[in-house]
C-alpha cells in the first residue's frame, strides 16, 4: 500500500489529523530516530523510504535505506543485532520519524558493538571541537562479527 502524499493536505490536517503522510525529501527519504522501546534511549538515526517503512510494518523488523549503498537494509541482518519493531511515531509536521524497537542479539545497535551509536559527546575547548568518549563499552568485537 502506498503512503499518502502530504501534497494538497491542509496544514491543520498534516499537523493534527489522523492521516499518515510523511514529508519525504527530494530523494524520497525521511530521517528516523530509533529508540529503545523500554528505556526510550536513542539507539541510532538512519533514513527510511516508502519501501523500508512498508517492510518494517509487514515483517515486524526495522528496515532502513542506506544512502551510501543506495539500497534497503534490514537492521542486524548480517550481525544478528536485529531490531524488533514496536511502534512508529511522527512529529507534528511529519518530517521525522521515531521508531521504537527492541534491540536483539547482544543488545548493540551500533556497528562498533556499542548499545547506541551516540557514544561520544561533542565539546568545545580552547577554540577547537573535540569528541569525548562517554565510556560505553562495546558489547561485541566488530572485527569478529564483521570480519573487518
Amino acid at each position: 500500500m502506498a503512503l499518502t502524499s502530504p501534497e494538497g493536505m491542509s496544514k491543520s490536517d498534516l499537523d493534527s489529523g489522523s492521516t499518515f503522510a510523511p514529508r519525504l525529501d527530494e530523494n524520497g527519504l525521511i530521517l528516523a530516530v530509533t529508540t529503545d522501546a523500554d528505556t526510550n534511549e536513542m539507539l541510532m538515526a538512519a533514513y527510511m523510504n516508502e519501501e523500508s517503512i512498508r517492510l518494517t510494518f509487514e515483517t515486524g523488523y526495522v528496515h532502513y535505506y542506506s544512502r551510501s549503498r543506495k539500497s534497503l537494509w534490514k537492521k542486524g541482518e548480517s550481525s544478528g543485532e536485529l531490531q524488533e519493531f514496536v511502534e512508529m511515531r511522527t512529529d507534528c509536521d511529519q518530517d521525522i520519524l521515531q521508531v521504537r524497537a527492541i534491540q536483539t542479539g547482544s543488545g548493540a545497535a551500533c556497528h562498533t558493538g556499542r548499545k547506541s551509536c551516540l557514544f561520544r559527546s561533542v565539546e568545545f575547548k580552547n577554540g577547537e571541537y573535540e569528541l569525548k568518549d562517554l565510556g560505553m563499552e562495546p558489547l561485541f568485537d566488530p572485527k569478529e562479527k564483521y570480519g573487518k
